[in-house]
């Protein structure tokens, strides 16, 4: 699979562990604090070619990420579960570099683009997600967890909920059907 888009990583293992998975080019960032000679060359990129985010699923590849997303508009998402880029089922390292090629494969074939803007009528409330029990409840970080492996936006809080599933433009039936799952997936583990 050849991708389009330039896909921004953190670091030399994670390029090398991408174009084992598919044919792309990669722009690195060199960890969390990503300088403005970077940022110049990936917004360069974006107007030329397009921009993949594709960071760690931790802290520092959600700060690359807001980094990114707030200097450089436009730009694609994809997310990769923590679970599928751990170094082993124990390890606490967790990374692009230590995910399957299928993993990464199944990861940019989900990529969202970012809207600043989303119409009025589509907007998901805090209201909203109360009744599936997402926020402020008893499982409600699992079932944000199951969620976000489904629809590809990464795990969150749930103050950053509201906020990611309007950031994709997610509107309610896609958020109905993605519960349906949520909740099969829910009784399965019961």
């Amino acid at each position: 699979m050849r991708i389009k888009e330039i896909i921004v990583v953190e670091g030399k293992h994670d390029t090398t562990k991408i174009q084992q998975a598919v044919e792309a080019d990669t722009i690195e960032t060199n960890g969390s604090a990503v300088n403005k000679s970077t940022l110049a060359m990936i917004a360069h990129a974006q107007k030329k070619r397009g921009i993949i985010v594709f960071t760690d699923p931790d802290y520092p590849g959600e700060r690359i990420r807001h980094i990114i997303k707030d200097r450089v508009p436009g730009c694609k998402h994809a997310f990769l579960p923590k679970q599928e880029a751990r170094a082993n089922q124990a390890g606490r390292s967790v990374g692009i570099e230590h995910a399957s090629k299928e993993a990464i494969q199944a990861s940019l074939e989900q990529v969202y683009e970012v809207y600043e803007a989303t119409p009025l009528e589509s907007q998901i409330r805090k209201q909203d997600l109360l009744p599936y029990g997402l926020i402020a409840g008893q499982g409600s970080k699992a079932r944000r967890k199951i969620l976000g492996e489904y629809l590809h936006i990464g795990h969150t809080n749930g103050k950053q909920l509201v906020k990611r599933l309007n950031m994709f433009q997610i509107n309610k039936e896609e958020l109905d059907q993605a519960m349906a799952y949520v909740e099969k997936k829910e009784n399965i583990y019961e």
